[in-house]
């Protein structure tokens, strides 16, 4: 049987040394542009992009994005990430903690309090394990195991599909993701891996009373690609890779998921690579970005080249709004965006 610590260890070597990104698809964002201001009325240092979310304050609207734990290695990732997160004052989550919800000797693993004491900090399992025995009982010894200010609930029925012995079922999850948003003492974000989440999807999950939906859109790391490079199975393997251009690309989930819900919280992660694609996440209506793979290599180092990476990532944001004459997170998200291609303005919600 394919035990989770060994999958984790796997994913991280995989997505540090295979082509993983999805292959004949983009995020959307290089097809968009925001409107420059030749003449801002803003000083540059004047940009203040801090928020308050959940009883949380941020300097940046930005999310280190759930990547990993479980695994041996993983503890020390998470340490420099946090670590990093706490100096720049952004969000952070962990990678899904089913493996310590079923052996507690990998808590450790998840644990980083000890390096953020402050941070905006979530938990992260499966949604799918609502369907195999988990339920709020799971759901607090995640939040409790590492002092999270929400939950996570990951969407990934794609990559489940094609990975070795995956979770194939799905039916009736609805009605089990309601009772336990409702009943779970801290806000619920539902988030997708890599392949977006439709309009009426996002509706749904609203509905349902979900606090927040990370869109976690195609054009970024595709976990269909990192299966293949997982599976031994010749069909198997050539099925996955077939996988690769699927989803819905970030910047379309995303319109499609803020014209769909109200008043909710919308983070937009998915081949985020830049803070320019940042800014115009936040344009398009997000309110968190969020980026993982970029930094993961750095993180396998030291905590400095974690920083550098989001630092620079956090100062193009900043140029990016004071280009667009924004000083503040309200005024970027009323900044024009245009579609290079046809020239045409984008309309907004």
């Amino acid at each position: 049987m394919d035990s989770t610590p060994h999958r984790k260890s796997d994913h991280i070597r995989i997505v540090l040394e295979e082509d993983v990104l999805g292959k004949g698809v983009s995020t959307g964002f290089e097809r968009l542009m925001l409107e420059h201001c030749a003449l801002p009325e803003v000083d540059l240092d004047g940009v203040n992009l801090g928020l308050n979310l959940w009883g949380k304050s941020l300097a940046y609207p930005w999310l280190i994005s759930s990547m990993t734990g479980g695994t041996p290695e993983a503890k020390q990732i998470n340490l420099f990430l946090a670590e990093v997160a706490q100096t720049l004052g952004i969000a952070m989550g962990l990678g899904s903690q089913r493996a310590a919800i079923e052996n507690p000797d990998l808590a450790a693993t998840y644990q980083v309090r000890s390096v953020a004491p402050d941070i905006l900090l979530f938990a992260n399992f499966g949604l799918v394990q609502l369907n195999y025995g988990y339920g709020l009982a799971e759901a607090q010894r995640a939040v409790a195991m590492i002092e999270a200010d929400a939950l996570i609930l990951h969407l990934n029925p794609l990559q489940e599909a094609v990975q070795p012995d995956g979770d194939r079922r799905w039916s009736g999850l609805w009605s089990k993701l309601e009772t336990l948003v409702r009943s779970l003492e801290v806000p619920v974000i539902v988030k997708e891996v890599g392949n977006g989440i439709s309009g009426p999807v996002a509706k749904r999950l609203q509905e349902c009373g979900v606090k927040a939906i990370d869109v976690a859109g195609a054009g970024g790391t595709s976990w269909s690609e990192v299966e293949a490079h997982r599976q031994t199975d010749r069909q198997a393997k050539e099925v996955a890779h077939n996988f690769a251009d699927w989803g819905l690309p970030t910047a379309l989930s995303l319109q499609q998921v803020v014209q769909n819900t109200e008043q909710i919280p919308i983070f937009a992660s998915g081949g985020i690579r830049s803070g320019i694609d940042g800014a115009k996440a936040i344009a398009l209506g997000a309110t968190l970005v969020g980026s993982a793979a970029p930094v993961l290599a750095e993180a396998t180092v030291n905590a400095q080249r974690v920083y550098d990476h989001y630092q620079a990532r956090l100062r193009e944001l900043q140029i990016a709004a004071f280009c667009c004459d924004a000083a503040n997170l309200a005024q970027l998200a009323q900044v024009p965006l245009w579609d290079k291609q046809s020239g045409q303005r984008l309309t907004k919600p």
